[in-house]
């Protein structure tokens, strides 16, 4: 292993992000080490890592490599893997731009939930970021969703990654979200939910807080953002694939706020902040001590 293990340090709306560039993916990252370095006291500290990595270098996703040249290894903060996170996405494009690697304007990235088309925008424009997250899906069938003794009708909708969306009253009704809410039925799903907790804060202007699957609350969640605005959206009978015209939310979370639009042809698209905050070294010795 070499002893020069670079990292960064970067978020999207206070989402937050370990970076570990390694193009021809020859780091081994256990999800020990993973866990290790995303600990907030003895480690780096984020919400999730990215792990950078050529397409064409990581079996999961060769065949991705003609569409897309850079694949987003995304990492719970538990070391679990996750199919997508839209703000690491957003994180993911402005670490390429900062290294070179891509300038303002259009690319792919590759992700466990399929190939993003992310688009850069001039720091004239405010530099924020756009991703194409794809279409929504909405399983049919009733979900709840629990908090105490309380419990909600959600709504089930999947970003590429599985998401229950409540709306409450006061967002204080969603508690400390230290552990995940539990939900029914069980197999609605079998390996976990994000939980959003959502209220109005006007005309197609929501504001919510998430519970991410292996990483507790956090500050942002760009695909819990994308399932928050679908579900509004069809809550309140705007349905873009109906009437042919775009619908747009915005949506408060405790680190910021993201804009989602929801086309016609049923595609979704984010747009805001990614910030890279520090860059630095790991040292290897101390991986090699958490990453059997």
């Amino acid at each position: 292993m070499s002893t020069r293990i670079a990292f960064l340090k970067g978020h999207g709306t206070e989402n937050d992000f370990v970076i570990v560039p390694d193009p021809d993916n020859a780091l081994e990252l256990s999800p020990a080490a993973v866990a290790a370095l995303c600990d907030r006291r003895a480690g780096i500290g984020g919400d999730g890592l990215l792990h950078v990595v050529r397409s064409a270098a990581h079996p999961e996703v060769r065949h991705l490599a003609a569409e897309a040249e850079w694949f987003m290894d995304y990492r719970n903060g538990d070391g679990s893997i996750a199919e997508m996170c839209g703000n690491g996405v957003r994180v993911f494009a402005r670490y390429l731009q900062r290294a070179g690697l891509v300038g303002e304007g259009d690319l792919a990235v590759a992700t466990r939930g399929g190939v993003k088309t992310v688009h850069i925008a001039k720091a004239a424009a405010g530099g924020d970021i756009t991703v194409g997250m794809g279409k929504a899906l909405l399983p049919e069938g009733d979900v709840t969703v629990s908090v105490a003794d309380r419990h909600w009708p959600a709504r089930n909708v999947n970003m590429g990654n599985p998401h229950a969306v409540a709306f409450v009253d006061d967002l204080a009704d969603a508690g400390d979200l230290y552990d995940p809410p539990p939900f029914s039925p069980a197999a609605a799903y079998p390996d976990g939910v994000n939980v959003e907790f959502v209220v109005d804060r006007g005309p197609r202007h929501v504001a919510m807080r998430v519970h991410e699957r292996g990483s507790g609350e956090t500050r942002s969640c760009g695909t819990g953002a994308c399932a928050v605005a679908v579900a509004a959206a069809r809550r309140d009978g705007a349905d873009p694939a109906a009437t042919g015209s775009p619908v747009t939310y915005t949506v408060d979370l405790p680190g910021g706020s993201l804009v989602i639009t929801e086309r016609p042809d049923g595609e979704i698209e984010m747009t805001g902040p990614a910030v890279i905050v520090a860059e630095g070294e790991i040292d290897a010795e101390w991986l090699e001590t958490v990453n059997p």
